[in-house]
């Protein structure tokens, strides 16, 4: 293999400055709606969805249609300015149904090779921000069980749906291909739960003599929805990445504030260390994540391995990092103002979504060829 087409295929772990502009944009945008109080005043409430945070989000922005085409009325952009998004919405927790509509939903979608018909009308309108779909699976099912979710009738009862609640269109896999099935329609109900992340709600869905529009047969069926599931675990990286590097600014400012014995706590040697091995572990971090997103958007066939690695090291990295910022945090970490919860509960649940650490390592193990001894 030459230089040449050794520097053709590594990754681009680079921001562009089109994704840089577009951080900011959504960081700006985030800040003025989605900050601590509101997030917490938003879970206390009926409501946990600011529905003009995601009109301003989705439409505004444009960030619901980055993945669509532009000939399909999205942004015609990649996985990678999704990520960009992602690490955003981690930042700031935002409840906000972007990870399960505008990427895993809309990735089905794709998948299924929409030229006109409902599925191209679907598209057009998850891409304008008029309708929020959710696939009607498990939060924790992962991108290796995609194929084996075609079973069963359209009706069923599935539990744990990540937010389905926010949702206007079901995508319901079945033994006989994929339905779109309307959350309002007739012989549909949605219950909500209590989940450990108040900021992604979860609900158990039960569809009765419900009617839906079938937009593939089983087999294209269940490799879109491995792939959305697949691009789910990826860009899940992202925002685990986001809320890492939240937690870790925010607690080195509070270090450096913080004094005790008439100098700032950060000072001490202990927590210096603690603090240096939060930064190695989120740099680290951002490399696998930026790995996944680049290896998604170019469609490499190390996708796969990619996403498997990303989410193997980035799920415990940022539960690692929320634990590490309520403790360094002190008291003022334990109490329900401090935002600091919203992170790890937000780290915890992300932690087992799309599949656990453990079963992402056996995906690399099963994909990674090992040298004959």
């Amino acid at each position: 293999m030459t230089a040449q087409t050794e520097a053709a295929q590594a990754p681009d772990l680079l921001y562009s400055e089109a994704e840089e502009d577009l951080r900011s944009a959504v960081r700006s945008l985030l800040a003025g709606r989605a900050d601590a109080p509101a997030v917490i005043a938003g879970i206390e409430s009926d409501t946990p969805y600011d529905l003009r945070l995601w009109e301003s989000l989705a439409a505004g922005i444009g960030a619901a249609g980055l993945l669509v085409p532009e000939k399909l009325g999205g942004q015609g952009a990649t996985h990678r300015e999704a990520a960009v998004v992602l690490e955003e919405l981690g930042r700031s927790v935002a409840p906000a149904p972007y990870l399960t509509s505008a990427v895993v939903a809309t990735e089905i979608l794709l998948a299924l090779g929409a030229g006109d018909g409902p599925v191209a009308g679907l598209l057009a309108e998850l891409a304008a921000g008029r309708k929020v779909a959710v696939l009607a699976l498990p939060f924790s099912t992962p991108p290796a069980d995609g194929a084996a979710a075609m079973t069963g009738t359209l009706e069923r009862t599935v539990t744990g749906v990540a937010e389905a609640e926010a949702a206007d269109v079901l995508l319901v896999p079945t033994a006989d291909g994929l339905y779109a099935v309307e959350t309002g329609g007739n012989g549909v109900a949605v219950q909500a739960l209590v989940p450990l992340d108040l900021t992604r709600p979860l609900a158990t869905v039960t569809l009765s003599g419900a009617a839906g529009t079938l937009l593939a047969d089983a087999g294209p069926a269940a490799a879109a929805v491995s792939k959305g599931l697949l691009a789910g675990a990826g860009l899940l990286a992202s925002e685990q990445l986001g809320l890492a590097e939240w937690c870790l600014t925010e607690t080195v400012r509070h270090a450096r504030e913080r004094h005790q014995f008439n100098r700032p706590v950060g000072s001490f040697q202990s927590l210096k260390h603690r603090m240096a091995q939060l930064w190695l572990e989120v740099v680290s971090a951002r490399a696998a994540a930026r790995n996944a997103a680049d290896a998604l958007a170019t469609g490499s066939p190390d996708a796969p391995l990619a996403v498997a690695v990303a989410q193997a090291y980035c799920s415990s990295v940022a539960v690692n990092a929320a634990e590490e910022c309520v403790q360094l945090h002190g008291g003022i970490g334990m109490t329900w103002e401090h935002p600091a919860h919203l992170y790890l509960k937000r780290a915890k649940a992300d932690s087992i979504a799309y599949g656990t650490a453990g079963r992402h390592r056996e995906t690399v193990a099963g994909l990674v060829e090992l040298p004959a001894p």
